[in-house]
């Protein structure tokens, strides 16, 4: 009995003892931009699905800048594309930067929000859609899309997000009392008013592009 005692404690021990990554070292590894063109389909992919945590980047479908083109097919019903309205800066060399392509990884539901919104038509859901951007963007006026110039925009309203998590509400009432303050720190809403309301979810390091008066 006493043998059996003494195995069954050391075996548990050399069990434990096999977890010696930190999860934070995987996501790091997952995350590093592999030198690579970034014409090239391996660079795209690695820079569109990252915008999401590593559980959904490494099994997401991934499309090219066309909007057309599967650069890679996925198997968890999310899926990444470029989203910056602007186009590349440099086409012959493709995206300077994850940010400049401002990436976004969506469930079903926000890509239907994102279809509605570029056709300019009202987002008809099934439930709340989830979208997240964690390569942030290159900036737009919080309260009126497709504003993308901050001479453009309202002072005091444009904003370059970095990091960050979206909620696309199927109704977009349900978020009436949040704040549309982007500079609250926490959730707000972004479009107010005008059908296409969502709530942006500022993550780690959302204010590291924004100039602070």
């Amino acid at each position: 009995m006493k043998k059996s005692l003494i195995l069954f404690t050391i075996l548990i021990f050399g069990a434990c003892n096999q977890v010696v990554t930190p999860p934070l070292l995987v996501e790091e590894e997952i995350n590093k931009e592999p030198d690579l063109l970034h014409t090239s389909s391996e660079w795209k992919i690695w820079a569109l699905s990252t915008a999401a945590p590593s559980h959904l980047a490494s099994n997401c479908t991934v499309i090219d800048s066309d909007g057309k083109t599967v650069l890679r097919e996925g198997t968890n019903g999310w899926t990444a594309m470029a989203g910056n309205p602007r186009g590349m800066s440099d086409p012959e060399n493709g995206w300077k930067d994850p940010r400049e392509a401002m990436p976004m990884v969506m469930d079903a539901q926000a890509m239907k929000w994102i279809s509605a919104f570029v056709s300019g038509k009202k987002p008809e859901l099934d439930r709340d859609g989830w979208m997240y951007m964690l390569h942030g963007d290159m900036g737009e006026d919080n309260t009126k899309p497709l504003v993308l110039k901050k001479e453009d925009a309202e002072e005091g309203k444009f904003i370059e997000s970095g990091p960050h998590l979206m909620l696309m509400p199927k109704d977009p009432s349900s978020l009436e009392g949040l704040t549309s303050d982007f500079n609250s720190g926490g959730p707000y809403i972004m479009f107010e008013g005008t059908g296409y309301d969502h709530v942006m979810i500022p993550l780690e390091g959302y204010y590291m592009n924004q100039p602070q008066d």
